[in-house]
């Protein structure tokens, strides 16, 4: 005959179930309300002053462009304009001039032009499909018997053998944008078919979203079925 369970039990798998279900929802929170504060900090430093000198010209009419949310919103919703602005001139021609004349005058700069053409090669590898040498691939990390995902955004040859060499990036769960650089031999690497959104995807969520079938060995080494 089975004891009902204790109350200390009961109480614990109720924690876990109401931990499990708020999580998701909490990770999701911090990620969008990050993203939302960063957005909107960009533009509050002209944002604020005029809203103040707005509420002093009309106290009565104006004054609640004053209050903090209001500035907050305000400022959330210019920088989402100006980026959609800088995405619609980069369409254009005179965007692409601009665009051009910027990274000239960055180039002349010299951390920054370090800095800008670093990210912006990886932001045009992460938009890059999968081919010959922007692709997802496993590589072994931090073990032999362990794979890691990483994204291979270039490859060079060895000094002496000409070995293909790849310089693999590996985001970490689940704030993808820090991880490690690694350099592995082509022939080590395990290619798979992912997009690169199907692997952010993978990484932010903990491997809970991920496909039924994944490669782990490369293809000169998998076990026959």
């Amino acid at each position: 005959m089975s004891h009902p369970p204790s109350l200390a039990r009961r109480l614990q798998r109720l924690f876990l179930a109401g931990l499990l279900t708020l999580l998701p929802i909490w990770l999701t929170w911090v990620v969008v309300k990050f993203v939302f504060v960063l957005l909107g900090d960009a533009s509050k430093p002209w944002v604020a002053p005029l809203s103040r000198r707005i509420a002093a010209w009309f106290p009565d009419s104006m004054g609640w462009v004053n209050a903090l949310w209001v500035q907050n919103f305000i400022a959330l919703v210019a920088t989402v304009a100006a980026i959609l602005g800088a995405g619609w001139l980069t369409r254009r021609v005179v965007g692409q001039r601009m665009l051009g004349w910027f990274e000239r005058l960055i180039a002349r700069i010299p951390l920054a032009s370090t800095i800008y053409s670093s990210a912006r090669k990886l932001l045009d590898i992460l938009q890059t499909k999968p081919g010959t040498t922007q692709r997802v691939v496993l590589i072994d990390f931090p073990h032999p018997q362990m794979k890691s995902v990483g994204l291979v955004t270039r490859v060079m040859r060895e000094i002496g053998s000409g070995r293909e060499l790849a310089a693999v990036y590996v985001p970490t769960t689940p704030n993808p944008t820090s991880g490690y650089l690694e350099i592995v031999p082509v022939e080590m690497l395990t290619p798979t078919d992912w997009t690169v959104d199907e692997a952010m995807a993978f990484i932010i969520s903990g491997g809970a979203s991920a496909p039924d079938t994944i490669p782990f060995s490369p293809p000169g080494q998998r076990p026959s079925p």
